[in-house]
């Protein structure tokens, strides 16, 4: 059994009854949240699906860590394809009643794993010049997408014990997603199902040196810093996508 499933009680719905079909790890990882006007991210999302808010606004997370073990059911790790570091920029949306993530970007430095993430997931991907160093506690990260002036530039840490989330709380209601969803070239809302245990989540401290990730949607941040969180690792299992009934027509 996958690493995945070793814990299923908290999931707010069951897992799909048909079998997963990629797997991957999250590493290295940090949350950086800002609350942003829901009539701000309006347009980011199709009218298909619901923009989520906490407490009277919508968020939106800008997410550095690197992926490995990217592979999909059953074949091996492959060098060179299965390890990369990425950079995504997400909110979060609801459709049927499945709360999820909505993708507006994704950054990667592996041109194989952008196509088959375009090709399969319909996910934004986009190419980057990317790096990811560790001295002792402390992450580096570089980022710099190879066409337009996304970039990000930061260090981070973790500053505390690994906890879970409690539910209801803000942190639980950003990371404990079970989904994604995306929209198909002609039109349909699709959701993805994943699995995996409950974010192991750590308080951090980071410096962002450069952040302009926002730029193609000329989003300003708030003033006030982000809500950060470090994760050091999460094993992750994906399922084929579905249509959404409401927009299958």
């Amino acid at each position: 059994m996958h690493s995945a499933f070793s814990q299923t009680d908290h999931r707010p719905w069951k897992a799909p009854a048909s079998p997963w079909t990629w797997r991957q790890s999250w590493r290295d990882l940090l949350f950086m949240h800002w609350p942003v006007p829901a009539d701000v991210l309006r347009s980011c999302v199709p009218r298909e699906v619901e923009l989520q808010e906490f407490d009277g606004s919508a968020w939106i997370g800008i997410v550095p860590f690197r992926m490995a073990g990217v592979m999909r059911r059953p074949l091996p790790d492959m060098p060179w394809i299965s390890a990369f570091p990425e950079i995504n920029v997400r909110t979060y949306v609801e459709t049927e009643g499945k709360p999820g993530v909505w993708f507006l970007s994704l950054d990667a430095t592996n041109p194989l794993a952008i196509w088959a993430a375009s090709r399969f997931f319909y996910l934004p991907y986009y190419r980057a010049q990317m790096s990811l160093k560790q001295e002792g506690d402390t992450y580096h990260y570089y980022s710099r997408r190879t066409q337009g002036d996304a970039a990000f530039e930061a260090t981070w840490r973790p500053t505390g014990d690994v906890y879970a989330s409690q539910p209801g709380t803000l942190e639980s209601w950003l990371t404990e997603r079970y989904c994604l969803y995306a929209q198909s070239p002609d039109g349909r809302i699709l959701r993805n199902e994943v699995q995996h245990v409950p974010w192991p989540l750590q308080p951090a401290a980071a410096t962002i040196t450069n952040n302009t990730m926002l730029s193609p949607w000329n989003i300003d941040l708030p003033d006030s810093p982000p809500l950060l969180h470090f994760a050091k690792r999460l094993d992750v299992v994906v399922w084929n996508a579905e249509v959404c009934p409401t927009s299958a027509g």
